[in-house]
């Protein structure tokens, strides 16, 4: 049961039961509210979710278990990095897809969230889902976290959406960006900051001719912010042919990384959508080294550090996860052979 409290009187019916909810100690989101009443599991007089309510009023909520989520459970492995009753945070192998879509029904990470965490899932608006909160494309590797009940998922949005996680990718790219670029000094949306950070802010949108793209667009689109600096150098010092970079993220976009890398003129390296194939010099780099970069058939990209508050504890977490087989190699023979 759910008493109207006297700070809710006035307000229309689902944002006051929100607040008693939440009071009441239950984490329920005022979309997930708007659902149960009209799904008529909210018993009280003239039950409507436009209605507003007066101070003592009494409703009675019976939210029904969970229900299973559409993508079905499957046994695939899983490096799991980090574990609890509220959470999970995996080491995502490249080639895997995060959620079920067209083409990709089964395999998937969120197919194997489902067999591995089972009935601990709780559920997620109404489903025994894992709550992902964000998403790294299906070549990429590295960390995401998943929730496992609605108040780590709440939780976890709104830190996502106000831009305090900590999120630090690695990634190998053609040249070197570099504050002494003539290309990059001519760029309006480039700034440069200490500690030789490259922060690059744009508007993202749909690709023109390709919607299957995104892309820099001057109007409609939506702010990404990405800052970028070199790690690493390979090939001839005044030129070298590619980096080890480090990116750190202030939004989330879809691609970004990747979009904003090839905008400054320094595309990630086998990056099929945003990239194209180079060959570094004879003079520079060994035949095993040109062969391995025509070869390395995805974005050369890693994210590598995630840190955030629990979302329920508040204790401050952060996890690192090295680079996978291929990523390792690649970089190997960059060394070796610079």
């Amino acid at each position: 049961m759910l008493t109207i409290a006297d700070g809710s009187a006035g307000q229309r019916l689902d944002r006051a039961l929100a607040q008693a909810a939440e009071a009441a100690g239950l984490t329920l989101s005022r979309s997930r509210l708007t659902a149960l009443i009209d799904e008529g599991a909210v018993a009280g007089e003239n039950v409507s979710q436009k209605r507003k309510v007066k101070a003592g009023e009494v409703f009675t909520l019976t939210v029904p278990p969970p229900v299973d989520a559409e993508p079905q459970p499957e046994d695939i492995p899983l490096d799991i990095v980090f574990e609890d009753e509220d959470l999970i945070i995996v080491n995502k192998p490249p080639d895997m897809v995060v959620h079920p879509a067209p083409g990709w029904e089964s395999g998937t990470l969120v197919n194997a969230l489902l067999h591995h965490c089972g009935d601990s899932l709780t559920g997620i608006g109404g489903a025994r889902r894992p709550g992902i909160v964000h998403r790294i494309d299906r070549q990429t590797s590295g960390l995401l976290v998943s929730a496992k009940t609605e108040a780590a998922h709440a939780g976890l949005s709104e830190q996502f959406a106000a831009h305090s996680i900590e999120r630090r990718y690695l990634a190998l790219c053609w040249g070197r960006p570099d504050r002494i670029e003539p290309r990059l000094a001519g760029l309006d949306a480039v700034d440069f900051d200490e500690g030789g950070w490259i922060r690059i802010e744009t508007e993202l949108g749909r690709h023109p001719q390709d919607r299957k793209k995104q892309a820099v667009v001057h109007s409609g689109g939506r702010i990404a912010v990405t800052r970028i600096r070199p790690i690493e150098s390979f090939g001839s010092d005044a030129k070298p042919f590619a980096s080890l970079i480090e990116c750190r993220l202030e939004t989330g976009r879809t691609h970004q990384i990747r979009v904003h890398a090839t905008h400054i003129g320094h595309a990630l390296i086998g990056d099929p959508f945003y990239g194209r194939p180079r060959i570094p010099p004879r003079s520079e780099s060994t035949e095993a080294l040109r062969h391995a970069l025509q070869n390395f058939d995805r974005q050369a990209l890693h994210a590598e550090t995630l840190g955030f508050e629990h979302p329920v504890t508040q204790e401050w977490l952060s996890f690192s996860a090295e680079l996978p087989e291929d990523l390792h190699d690649l970089l190997i023979l960059l060394r070796r052979n610079d």
